[in-house]
């Protein structure tokens, strides 16, 4: 989901908008508003304390009421109520095993980078015999624009496959103690950076929507540099490099109203008993209420049909439905200072294909990119990133030899089909295996035919 996604949300204050606004001035009203949703969601404990214990009443096959249409309905009812007011916590991964060849490989997660805001997830599988074909390390970086990275569980499953996969997993920004410092883009073209050198030169990067502005203008710094840790490839996928190219509601939305209406009403502070209390953030609660603002007739449906599938006893529709919104309404809040700076920069300045991006004070320059091959994939049917944002990296990277270079549209498919689903396994995924593998080039101590060598152990 594009970091610029918010719904049909009321102004909170109708005073004009200012040339420039200063985080601080968020209105009293948005700068309360994590603390009286923290009320609401107390105030709603004991209800759905009784709903769940209703639910398991009417569910009770000893409950003589369990078997007739109107028990299924109160436990239906209860269940219903029970979680849309839930607040939902951070999904488990849920890969134990991958599927190499014919052979299921056990597969175990270590954390082997660790910053405040960031963790770097290994998922090292277990081979009993190497394979013959090589597994490239690669580098999937997570969108940080709302849900958890989680969200790529099925991306990640299908590239573990044939490669040796790391996962930045973003943390949530009301658990980051207010000393531990503002978290903001240069900051997180930073993180990338240091994570290149954690893994090494010759890492294949996977970036998934959001993060293609910062992994491309990571890997320019680098290029520019000189550094011997840059990338052998990077894969940008359904990626807001130029929103400009066919814009969508999202673009629209975050250019029509400007940066200071979003200031002053999504801008909050994490209330107590957060660890982060007291940091300004864009709260989950107020992107879901976005997410769902955008198809909200489909949500109402699908929790009709939830209803519905309950009463008639269809366990195996309401537990797909139960697996999609128990990720789908699991949300994280972003830092303020990183959610406004990606804004002015990537959605309003349209600052990277203007030539205008810096990072540190310095040009990010994405023609110094000489030796990073480049493939981006699109999907036709995408209402986030629109067809032609991602694919404007090639223009921008002029100097890129075309050997180096890539481009794949995919057909019939929208945002979330770009990086998971039955097309994405069968058709884009084999596509970045093939364009990894035709641009891997062998680096000192590299386990070519296996899982990295690289410590799985936290830095000091």
């Amino acid at each position: 989901m594009a970091i610029g996604v918010f719904g049909d949300v009321p102004d909170l204050e109708q005073a004009a908008v200012a040339p420039e606004v200063s985080l601080e001035a968020g209105s009293a009203m948005s700068k309360s508003l994590y603390w009286m949703f923290e009320m609401g969601q107390a105030a709603l404990d004991p209800l759905r304390i009784m709903a769940d214990a209703g639910r398991l009443y009417y569910r009770n096959p000893a409950n003589p009421l369990s078997h007739t249409e109107m028990g299924r309905s109160m436990s239906a009812a209860f269940e219903m109520f029970e979680r849309t007011t839930r607040r939902y916590g951070k999904p488990e991964w849920g890969i134990d095993e991958v599927s190499v060849g014919a052979t299921r490989v056990p597969v175990t997660q270590h954390t082997v980078w660790e910053r405040p805001f960031c963790k770097l997830v290994h998922f090292e599988r277990q081979f009993e015999h190497k394979p013959r074909r090589p597994q490239p390390r690669m580098l999937i970086v997570a969108p940080l624009s709302g849900h958890y990275a989680t969200l790529l569980r099925g991306t990640v499953q299908t590239l573990a496959q044939n490669h040796d996969v790391y996962v930045t997993d973003w943390v949530d920004a009301r658990e980051v103690p207010l000393h531990a410092g503002r978290f903001d883009l240069d900051d997180y073209i930073d993180y990338l950076i240091d994570i290149f050198h954690h893994l090494g030169g010759g890492t294949h990067v996977v970036a998934v929507c959001q993060p293609a502005v910062p992994v491309l203008a990571a890997v320019a710094r680098m290029e520019e540099l000189g550094d011997p840790d840059v990338p052998a490839s990077m894969t940008l996928m359904g990626g807001p490099i130029d929103t400009r190219q066919s814009p969508t509601a999202v673009n629209c939305f975050a250019q029509d109203r400007g940066l200071a209406w979003f200031q002053r009403n999504v801008v909050t502070t994490v209330p107590w008993p957060h660890p982060g209390v007291m940091r300004e953030v864009y709260p989950g609660f107020l992107q879901l209420h976005g997410f769902m603002a955008m198809n909200m007739e489909r949500h109402i449906q699908a929790h009709a049909d939830m209803f519905g599938h309950l009463v008639k006893g269809d366990g195996d529709s309401a537990a797909k439905h139960r697996e999609f919104y128990d990720e789908y309404m699991s949300v994280m809040d972003l830092p303020a200072d990183y959610y406004i700076q990606t804004l002015q920069t990537v959605f309003i300045d349209h600052a990277l294909p203007k030539g205008e991006m810096t990072h540190r004070g310095e040009k990010v320059d994405p023609s110094k990119i000489r030796n990073v091959a480049l493939l981006t994939v699109e999907g036709e049917n995408d209402d986030i990133s629109g067809v032609g944002q991602t694919r404007a990296a090639h223009t921008l990277c002029s100097n890129l030899p075309e050997d180096k270079r890539a481009h794949y549209l995919q057909p019939t498919v929208g945002h979330y089909g770009v990086f998971n689903g039955s097309r994405f396994r069968a058709e884009i995924a084999p596509r970045i295996s093939d364009f990894v593998l035709s641009h891997n080039w062998p680096r000192k101590g590299d386990n070519a035919s296996g899982d990295s060598k690289i410590s799985d152990s936290k830095p000091a």
